[in-house]
């Protein structure tokens, strides 16, 4: 059969699939189902689709081919993770148990009050909105120049039937489907991820032992950078910011925490919180390991190693060089984890729109309107992200991550960690204000001293939002 055919049957059998789970888990659904799943999910459930839930197309795709530019420095912010998935389960998961949120912005109103309380959801809507029509692009992007290219399909249909086929199978059932296919998903894009390296291996005529000394000899394995505290790969910048990452694009993100919170108890949210925060140094290793096979392979074959690193797993697998095996397994990877990403992205925003803005969780109607409006939404988005040029797009969403998340941060940390209260009207002046600032910064300092912010500029945008609300805030708490 042509790969293009077999990709084709691949995401129609994969989507009848997931149809079937969708209809299998909301029968007798309503506004409590599809936003806390009636709080029934078994943890370890949670635990194992969340790693595909995180990881998404983007991971799939761009971080085997962040190794091209930037060697394998990533498993330094990977390594940061572990400390902020355990900083999540044991500093914010017991607040949000404590007041039973259905949102966790909704914390802000009880601690700070409404104009925080505002500001903090919308600032999610902003960054999840981005973020998630960044990585949704991703496989929407493949898919058209690998498959639908040759049949003359317009890129915004491909968006569209995408996007169309998320809000089918999440429409009645929201968080308790996800829980289901998300569990189904990740299966399915480990599954692919290692008979991916497997085929790559074989064409190598490689062992396993072969293939684990050829990586670690080659010089794109290189994983700490201590000699240039300037660069944006120097350790401690890398560590750091995975920890910041993590505590404020999971802990701090209603699309996250949402599932999280479906489970029955604190004790068993912790549990899960821990095991797939643990998950997360093997699987990018994974990832990270094939794309260094990938160039070894290509040096192999005499293949020109492409520019953009987000092209590498691409060229060689969507293209049929390694077999139609490859084209399969690769087909179901990204789409298994561009839709585990995407659905609880439209899920989330959905809640949070009708729970935070609205102040109407119990109106099932809204609830269906607003689903069907963020899903509009996020197909003009993703075609504006069409015009964007990067050579990795997960660098452009942890940079988008450091001015949109750094204000929920500084909300947060403030609420949490002090009881000083605040003038809730500048809460959102201060907000804005402070991703403005940090970008000023990053320029002048850029040009001056050459200096380059990285993933640090998500800690010093959540300083400056923290500063600006104990400056304008109370010495107590009335």
């Amino acid at each position: 059969m042509h790969p293009v055919m077999m990709i084709l049957l691949t995401i129609v059998v994969y989507f009848l699939l997931l149809m079937l789970f969708g209809r299998l888990t909301s029968r007798r659904a309503n506004n409590e189902t599809f936003y806390r799943g009636n709080q029934q999910s078994p943890w370890y459930m949670v635990a194992f689709g969340m790693v595909g839930a995180s990881i998404s197309g983007v991971t799939f795709v761009s971080v085997p081919g962040m190794v091209i530019h930037t060697e394998m420095t990533y498993m330094q912010t990977c390594l940061g993770f572990i400390l902020g998935y355990f900083a999540v389960a044991f500093f914010l998961l017991p607040v949000y148990y404590k007041w039973n949120l259905t949102t966790i912005y909704s914390f802000l109103h009880h601690r700070l009050g409404i104009r925080s309380y505002k500001t903090g959801a919308s600032f999610f809507l902003l960054s999840k909105m981005t973020g998630a029509a960044i990585r949704f692009y991703v496989v929407c992007i493949i898919l058209q120049r690998f498959v639908l290219d040759a049949y003359d399909i317009p890129f915004a249909l491909t968006v569209v039937i995408m996007v169309c086929l998320i809000w089918l199978y999440t429409r009645r059932g929201g968080i308790k489907t996800l829980v289901w296919t998300d569990t189904f998903q990740t299966t399915c894009m480990f599954t692919a991820l290692i008979l991916i390296i497997v085929q790559v291996m074989k064409a190598m005529g490689l062992s396993v032992g072969d293939a684990v000394t050829a990586i670690m000899n080659d010089e794109h394995s290189r994983i700490f950078v201590f000699d240039d505290w300037m660069s944006k790969q120097y350790f401690w910048k890398q560590f750091l910011s995975g920890i910041f990452i993590v505590i404020v694009m999971t802990g701090l993100d209603q699309d996250m925490m949402q599932k999280n919170l479906t489970c029955k108890t604190l004790r068993e949210a912790q549990k899960d919180m821990c095991s797939y925060g643990l998950a997360f140094v093997p699987a990018n290793l994974l990832f990270m390991a094939l794309g260094v096979l990938l160039l070894l392979y290509a040096q192999q074959q005499g293949v020109a190693i492409p520019a953009a690193g987000d092209e590498l797993l691409p060229m060689f697998a969507a293209s049929g060089a390694l077999g139609n095996i490859v084209v399969v397994l690769f087909t179901i990877g990204i789409v298994a984890a561009s839709f585990s990403s995407a659905d609880s992205a439209l899920t989330a925003m959905t809640t949070s729109y009708c729970v935070d803005i609205c102040g109407r969780s119990n109106d099932e109607r809204l609830r269906k309107r607003a689903h069907i409006v963020i899903a509009l939404l996020f197909m003009l988005l993703i075609l504006m992200v069409k015009a964007l040029n990067s050579s990795s797009v997960i660098d452009v969403i942890y940079t988008l991550c450091s001015y949109t998340y750094g204000p929920l941060l500084g909300l947060f940390a403030f609420s949490i960690f002090t009881k000083r209260g605040v003038n809730d009207h500048y809460a959102p002046y201060i907000a804005v204000a402070s991703p403005v600032i940090c970008y000023l910064l990053q320029v002048v300092m850029k040009e001056t001293t050459g200096y380059q912010f990285g993933y640090e500029l998500l800690m010093l945008n959540g300083l400056l939002t923290f500063t600006g609300l104990w400056i304008t805030g109370r010495r107590k708490e009335n």
